[in-house]
C-alpha cells in the first residue's frame, strides 16, 4: 500500500498543515477523499489540538456595544468578519474585556451578566455577576480575565475560569480591590479576596479604578490589570494562591507625568512594562535582588517614527492595544493601524483605515467545518 493511500498516516500529515484558515479548504479540494477526512469534527478537534500552541492572529475586536471583529490575515487567511459576530438580545449592551485561549469575556453591565463567548465555535456560557462584585459595578469600572483550564491554555480544554476585578471606595479611608473566581468545572464563583490599597501612593480623592482601557495580561501564574484614578499602580492576582497585591509603577512615571504605560510580559520572562513617550516607547522588566526585593529596570528604547517611517511631528501615534502572547502591539496613527513585533521588531501595516478605539487581539485556531468547506469548494476559481 502507497504511503497516502493510509488513512491513519494521511490524518497524521494532514493535520500538520500550517494553522491558517485557508490551509483546510484547500487541501479539500484535492479530492474527495481528502475532503472527507478533513470534514470530519474528530479531525478538526485534532487539529486545532495539535495547533494550540501557536494560533494565527486572526484579528481583533474593537470595545463597544457591536463587538466589531478587525480581520488582520490577508487572503486568502482573511476570516469574514460575519462569522464572528455575537446576537444580542433585547436590553444587551456589549463591553469587551478581552480575549485569551480562544474565547472572548464580554460584559453585560444592564443585565449584570458576564458573558464568556468562543467565536470559532460559537459556545456561549451567561453568568450573573457575584452580588460582592456586583456592587460596586454600579459605581465604578470592572475588568476580568478569561483563561482555560490546564498549563498550555489548551483551545480545546473543556473547562475554563473567570477572574473578575473591581475597586472598593466606600470607605475612603481603608480603600480596597476585590476579585473572584468562577470555575466550570464547580460551576461556581468563589470566594471574595480582597486587597487593602496602599494609602501613602492616593495622589486626589478621586475614585480608584482597575482601568477598563486595558485588558488583563497574563504571565506566569499571575493575572495584571492596570489600576487607575489617584493611585497609578499595578493589580496583581496570583491564580495559585488566590490573593491580590498591589505593585508600584517606576517612580519617573509619577514625576515625570508620563501615565501612558501598558503591562506586558517582559522580554525573557516575567513582568513588564511599555512606557510610551510621543513616539518612542521604553520596554521595562521587574526584577528581584537575592535579598527578595523587586525594582523596575529599563531594557531597550524603540524609536517608533524612525522604525515606521513616519513624521512625528505631523502624526500622533497611539497604542489601541497589545497581543500578550508575542507582544505585538498595534500602533494607530491616522487612522493607519500598523502590528509591531517588539522582539523581532518586524512591522506590518494593515489594509484599510480603522477608527481609533480600544483593540483586543483575537488568536485561535480556525478549522472551517463542512458548510466552509463546501462553500471554498463551489467558489474555487476553475
Amino acid at each position: 500500500m502507497a504511503p497516502l493511500e493510509d488513512d491513519d498516516l494521511l490524518r497524521e500529515i494532514l493535520v500538520r498543515l500550517p494553522p491558517q484558515p485557508s490551509s483546510l479548504p484547500r487541501a479539500s479540494a484535492i479530492c474527495k477523499r481528502w475532503r472527507l477526512l478533513l470534514s470530519d469534527p474528530g479531525f478538526s478537534r485534532r487539529f486545532r489540538i495539535h495547533h494550540r500552541r501557536s494560533p494565527p492572529l486572526l484579528g481583533f475586536f474593537r470595545r463597544n456595544d457591536a463587538l466589531p471583529v478587525v480581520p488582520t490575515l490577508d487572503a486568502p487567511d482573511c476570516v469574514s468578519p460575519g462569522r464572528f459576530s455575537l446576537q444580542r438580545g433585547d436590553g444587551d449592551q456589549f463591553m469587551s474585556l478581552g480575549c485569551r485561549h480562544g474565547l472572548v469575556l464580554v460584559f453585560n453591565k444592564p443585565k449584570n451578566q458576564i458573558l464568556v463567548w468562543d467565536p470559532v465555535t460559537g459556545d456561549q456560557h451567561r453568568l450573573v455577576v457575584p452580588l460582592g462584585v456586583a456592587a460596586h459595578a454600579e459605581k465604578t469600572t470592572i475588568n476580568g480575565a478569561v483563561l482555560r483550564a490546564g498549563a498550555a491554555g489548551d483551545d480545546d480544554a473543556q473547562h475554563f475560569q473567570v477572574v473578575l476585578a473591581v475597586a472598593d471606595n466606600d470607605d475612603e479611608q481603608h480603600r480596597q480591590a476585590l476579585a473572584c473566581v468562577y470555575s466550570s468545572e464547580t460551576g461556581a464563583w468563589g470566594d471574595l479576596v480582597s486587597t487593602q490599597l496602599p494609602s501613602d501612593v492616593l495622589m486626589s480623592d478621586a475614585a480608584i479604578l482597575v482601568s477598563t482601557d486595558k485588558p488583563a495580561v497574563l504571565v506566569g501564574d499571575s493575572l495584571y490589570w492596570k489600576l487607575a484614578g489617584n493611585i497609578d499602580g499595578i493589580l496583581k492576582f496570583d491564580l495559585e494562591k488566590q490573593s491580590l497585591a498591589v505593585i508600584r509603577v517606576p517612580v519617573h512615571i509619577l514625576e515625570e507625568g508620563q501615565y501612558m504605560f501598558l503591562i506586558m510580559r517582559a522580554e525573557g520572562g516575567g513582568l513588564g512594562l511599555l512606557i510610551q513617550t510621543d513616539c518612542s516607547i521604553q520596554l521595562w522588566k521587574m526584577k528581584t535582588d537575592c535579598d527578595g526585593v523587586a525594582s523596575w529596570g529599563l531594557g531597550r528604547t524603540i524609536e517608533l517614527d524612525k522604525l515606521l517611517s513616519m513624521n512625528s511631528e505631523e502624526t500622533d501615534m497611539l497604542i489601541p492595544g497589545l497581543e500578550e502572547e508575542n507582544n505585538v502591539v498595534f500602533m494607530w496613527a491616522d487612522h493607519i493601524v500598523f502590528t509591531v513585533h517588539l522582539e523581532s521588531m518586524k512591522f506590518k501595516k494593515l489594509s484599510g483605515t480603522y477608527p481609533l478605539s480600544h483593540y483586543h487581539p483575537f488568536r485561535s485556531v480556525y478549522a472551517a467545518g463542512k458548510a466552509c468547506l463546501q462553500i471554498f469548494i463551489v467558489t474555487k476559481p476553475s
